[in-house]
C-alpha cells in the first residue's frame, strides 16, 4: 500500500469558468491558471503521483510548456492512472476537500465523485469529495481563492 497527499490553490477572477473535478460549477468568478485550473483534480493527480514517488503535476505538464493551456485536468488524472496501473496499483479510496466560499458545491458532489470515479476507474464508494466554506477568513473566505487537498489510498490487488 502507498499513501499519497496533494494539495492546490488557484486565484479566483471574473471572466474564467469554475471548475471542479471537471464539472463546470456556476460562479460569477472561475479559478485562474495554466490549465482550466481545476484545483480538486489537480489535487487529486498530486496525491497519486506523489504516492507513486513521481513528482508532482508540475514535473510531467509543466506550465511554461503552452501545450498544456487551457488543458482539461482530466489529462493530467488519466496520465496519472497510467502510471498507476503500469506499476500494478489501483485506487483504494479517495477524500478529498475543496475549500470555496461560495457557491455552495452540494448541488454539483454528486457529478463531481461520479466523473472522478470514471476517470479513476473506481466506484464512487472510494471518492470522497467534501466542501468546507473559509467562513469569512484567509483568501478562501474572501472570494479570492479556491484551494483543494486529496489523499490517496493505493494498493496492489491481490493475485
Amino acid at each position: 500500500m502507498r499513501i499519497g497527499f496533494g494539495s492546490d490553490i488557484h486565484r479566483l477572477v471574473p471572466g474564467r469558468p469554475l471548475i471542479l473535478g471537471g464539472v463546470q460549477v456556476g460562479s460569477d468568478l472561475g479559478a485562474d491558471g495554466h490549465s482550466d485550473a481545476d484545483a480538486l483534480t489537480h489535487a487529486i493527480t498530486d496525491a497519486i503521483l506523489g504516492a507513486l514517488a513521481l513528482g508532482d503535476i508540475g514535473t510531467h505538464f509543466p506550465p511554461s510548456d503552452e501545450r498544456w493551456r487551457n488543458a482539461e485536468s482530466f489529462v493530467f488524472l488519466r496520465f496519472a492512472v497510467g502510471e498507476m496501473k503500469r506499476l500494478a496499483y489501483e485506487i483504494a479510496n479517495v477524500d478529498s476537500t475543496v475549500h470555496l466560499e461560495s457557491p455552495k458545491l452540494r448541488p454539483y458532489i454528486d457529478e463531481i465523485r461520479k466523473g472522478l470515479a470514471d476517470a479513476l476507474e473506481v466506484g464512487t464508494d472510494r471518492v470522497s469529495v467534501k466542501a468546507k466554506t473559509g467562513e469569512g477568513v484567509d483568501a478562501v473566505g474572501e472570494r479570492l481563492a479556491v484551494r483543494a487537498e486529496a489523499i490517496v489510498l493505493l494498493e496492489k490487488p491481490a493475485r
